[in-house]
């Protein structure tokens, strides 16, 4: 079986990854995640999970490679991870009853094939959040390390009002159904 390698070190993509019974290893790829100017959200997830992909394909040239990023989007603008308590707190605050976009790309790249991607929107409905319910959510998960400052597989799913998406694990970190597709449209053979 031909190598397979997760450009990421998140352990939510090795988990959702590790759904599809492969061997795969993982690598950190060293990519500047900052927005160009006038980026778009599905733009910028798109640009990073190519990065992502490219720069582990270098090292690895005879490896499929799978890169992967994910942009939270609320008003046509990016959201970061929160990386403290206070900005997942005031990140929750400002989506509390609103609409965000959750823009996941994903790439695979093999040899000198040019760059198969694909990038899946899930639209989240955040339902109207108290302070106090913000603060008992974040101390209970820490998502600090979290697009969106939430973890949708556990405890935060009980801060939404809906989810409409065409892939469910695409809100995780890693679209199952788009990377299997891509992996097949570049010759891995899956069981």
């Amino acid at each position: 079986m031909p190598r397979l390698i997760l450009a990421s070190t998140s352990i939510y993509r090795q988990e959702l990854l590790a759904r599809l019974r492969l061997p795969f290893d993982t690598a950190r790829p060293e990519v500047d995640e900052s927005p160009r100017p006038g980026e778009s959200p599905a733009a910028l997830a798109e640009r990073l999970a190519v990065a992502k992909a490219d720069v582990i394909a270098q090292r690895e040239p005879a490896a499929f490679v799978i890169g992967s990023d994910q942009v939270a989007e609320l008003d046509g603008s990016p959201l970061g991870k929160p990386g403290s308590r206070d900005g997942a707190l005031a990140q929750l605050g400002a989506m509390s009853g609103r609409v965000v976009r959750f823009r996941t790309a994903v790439c695979v790249r093999h040899g000198d094939q040019k760059p198969r991607t694909a990038t899946d929107t899930t639209t989240v409905h955040f339902r109207s959040l108290a302070f106090t319910e913000i603060e008992r959510y974040v101390d209970a998960e820490q998502p600090m390390d979290c697009a969106g400052s939430f973890k949708s597989e556990g405890f935060g799913i009980t801060l939404f009002e809906a989810i409409e998406t065409s892939d469910p694990t695409a809100l995780i970190g890693l679209p199952l159904i788009a990377t299997a597709r891509l992996l097949r449209e570049a010759g891995f053979v899956l069981p």
